[in-house]
């Protein structure tokens, strides 16, 4: 009984964020048909920024009006949610509308809203309903609310996603009854993937079902904590709830499903002994957390496809899917090598955001960004993306740590911080992308870079 009460935890945590962590590893399919192309990801963005009126509501309305939401349909309602609109994804996201003479994605982007909507809401409502079970079943939810970036990364690469090559495609032009001219030029032909985006989205789809199902047979299990429950408010539960999260989650929002324990004992629902900080070194991991949070979680996955579709489809498409690994495995290393030091902190931003800046830095030169016909400059922008996730998602988890050993209202700010900073990061790179253009695309096969931006092998 008790493996089969882990099988359905890890299988609800798994639906936590696994719709949009699909949708992530999917871009670089889709930007070859949606209309927005390069510009998509920073739709998506934004996007799941707007969705976080959800748990804002949820928050609220526990807040005001405790008992007033039922935790269970709650619940029942958001998951629900999410394999409908995951369904109708799966048959409509590449339908197209004309809205001011041109064309636009609608029905992709709002059932992108619906399932951001619902991934954002489950950070506040699945853990509460976990407090009612043993103490050891939030562990392992947090392992398949891991799964939920790593399967879906897993499954893009085994579709290979967005790879694409050069062909020589001749045309005829000034056809007429005497002679026949035909050119030839170079054009970028999409190879078919080993399944469909359909099929993609159909298994995400299944995911969610799963994660219904599981919730369904949890919901019936007898609860261990009733007379606490009692005297407790559901506001302080959703709240309580909430700061696990911040603190066993380094990413609950916008980073692909991060999960791991901060509590090197295992003793998630224990407070380790508080610990004095100065106002100056709290202002320094509090501003540490709302930077961190911008450039991971709106300002670089904006332009993720300017830095990395100059290089080619397959490079963009691995650099998503490894990213998305990044996220979960940085958590594991955290929960072994767990550590509290304020300069390797800095340290770790400080690198960080080098990577970040490369890849910035690549997505301004866009589309001659450096050595770009160079199997080098394939490798290098792979590997910064993913030591860049990777890195920040660490100092996430350090940062959770140390508020974590010095009160919950501590974790409360780091909440309110990581969000402040996706959103400023996000409404920073949504005009420059989309109104002001800053960032250049091109057909990767009709590039005619300057000789010294793309160097041949």
């Amino acid at each position: 009984m008790a493996l089969l009460t882990h099988l359905l935890a890890c299988a609800f945590g798994t639906g936590s964020w696994v719709a949009i962590n699909g949708l992530w590893v999917e871009v670089p399919l889709l930007v070859t048909v949606l209309p927005e192309q390069w510009d998509l990801p920073s739709y998506i963005t934004i996007i799941i920024q707007m969705a976080n009126v959800g748990p804002l509501f949820v928050t609220l309305m526990n807040r005001f009006r405790p008992g007033l939401l039922k935790e269970v349909a709650v619940i029942y309602m958001v998951v629900s949610v999410g394999v409908i609109a995951c369904l109708l994804l799966s048959f409509l996201w590449n339908h197209t509308s004309i809205i001011a003479g041109k064309s636009h994605s609608i029905a992709f982007l709002i059932l992108t809203f619906f399932l951001s909507l619902v991934d954002c809401t489950s950070s506040v409502t699945f853990l509460p309903f976990l407090m009612q079970l043993q103490p050891q079943y939030t562990t392992t939810f947090f392992i398949g609310e891991g799964l939920s970036g790593l399967i879906p990364a897993l499954i893009a690469l085994g579709q290979g996603s967005g790879i694409a090559s050069c062909a020589n495609v001749s045309y005829e032009v000034n056809i007429t009854t005497v002679n026949e001219t035909t050119n030839s030029q170079l054009e970028t032909q999409y190879l078919l993937p080993k399944f469909s985006t359909l099929v993609f989205f159909l298994l995400m789809t299944a995911m969610m079902l799963i994660c219904l199902l599981a919730f369904f047979f949890l919901s019936r299990q007898p609860k261990v904590w009733e007379l606490s429950q009692q005297q407790l408010f559901p506001s302080n539960i959703v709240l309580n709830s909430f700061d696990q999260i911040l603190d066993e989650a380094a990413d609950s929002q916008l980073s692909r499903g991060c999960s791991c324990s901060k509590d090197p004992k295992g003793q998630g629902d224990i407070l380790p002994e508080k610990v004095s900080y100065s106002l100056t070194k709290l202002a320094f991991i509090y501003l540490v957390i709302t930077w961190v949070s911008a450039l991971t979680n709106g300002v670089l996955p904006s332009v993720q496809s300017y830095s990395c579709l100059p290089y080619g489809h397959t490079t963009y498409h691995l650099t998503a899917t490894l990213s998305s690994m990044a996220n979960p495995l940085a958590c594991v290393v955290a929960a072994f090598l767990p550590s509290r030091s304020l300069f390797l902190m800095g340290f770790l931003t400080m690198a960080g955001t080098g990577f970040g800046a490369y890849n910035m830095a690549m997505a301004v030169m866009s589309p001659c960004p450096l050595l770009q016909q160079s199997q080098w400059g394939d490798a290098i922008i792979v590997l910064s993306w993913v030591l860049f996730t990777g890195t920040l998602t660490y100092v996430k988890v350090m940062a959770g740590v140390i508020l974590r050993s010095r009160s919950r209202s501590a974790l409360v700010w780091y909440g309110m911080l990581e969000q402040l900073g996706s959103l400023l990061g996000a409404l920073l790179m949504f005009p420059l992308v989309n109104i002001y253009s800053l960032f250049k695309s091109a057909d990767y096969c009709r590039l005619q870079c300057p000789v010294g931006r793309a160097p041949q092998d």
